[in-house]
């Protein structure tokens, strides 16, 4: 199979929320019923997300926090009530505009700064923490490691993001996955063996400043993500 680049990768990202995607990602992180199929992803991304924000303090007051691939703001509002200034960037312009709807009335509203870009791209900022959740699993291993190595030049304390591990269950999932109609499937999760990814961090001359904290998987139905946290050592 043909390596796909970052750029190319990431093209077609933005295409599939901006154009394919957008309703059904409304939905899924509303209240709305939902499929069953669905449904299970929703619950696995529920317990993903509480995962990771629970690896953050909790009071973010004075804090700058980057939610990397913010989708419809989710995690963005958590992190605003904690009392974090938050910059919530994504690809998606439907998606970031929807967040802006979502949340422009509630009081936490004035923390956040939506923006539509890319995650590697935020020069001149800083951040005390970045949380990541499923916004680099559609990239190839090393484009996701240049992404963290990117990001942690500008990030103090700890990133906390996710990854697809390769996993036979989830092989699975994504042979079922081409039965679905063209239209409706994501552009492809790229799976890593923690192992590999582990000793792909720990060899990084970009990250010798940084050490692998917790670790945590979430498999439900149709969701099945690894969360991993990473330190900046003192």
């Amino acid at each position: 199979m043909a390596h796909v680049n970052y750029q190319q990768r990431r093209q077609q990202i933005e295409h599939y929320f901006d154009r394919t995607a957008a309703d059904v990602w409304a939905r899924l992180t509303s209240d709305e019923p939902v499929s069953g199929i669905r449904e299970t992803v929703r619950a696995g991304r529920e317990e993903m997300r509480n995962t990771l924000l629970s690896w953050l303090p909790e009071d973010l007051s004075g804090r700058q926090v980057l939610d990397a691939g913010c989708g419809t703001g989710v995690i963005s509002i958590e992190l605003a009530k904690r009392g974090a200034e938050v910059i919530a960037v994504d690809l998606s312009q439907s998606l970031i505009e929807l967040a802006n709807e979502r949340y422009s009335t509630m009081d936490e509203y004035h923390r956040i700064q939506f923006i539509v870009g890319d995650m590697r791209q935020l020069e001149g900022q800083r951040f005390d923490h970045v949380l990541a959740m499923d916004s680099i699993i559609h990239y190839a291993a090393q484009d996701g490691l240049r992404t963290l190595e990117t990001l942690a030049d500008s990030v103090d304390e700890s990133m906390v993001f996710t990854f697809a591990p390769k996993t036979l269950p989830l092989a699975a999932m994504h042979a079922v996955g081409k039965f679905f109609p063209r239209s409706d499937r994501a552009p492809a999760i790229e799976p890593i063996a923690p192992a590999a990814l582990l000793k792909s961090l720990r060899n990084s001359t970009e990250l010798t400043d940084w050490q692998v904290g917790r670790e945590h998987r979430v498999s439900t139905g149709f969701y099945t993500s690894q969360a991993m946290e990473l330190v900046r050592e003192c």
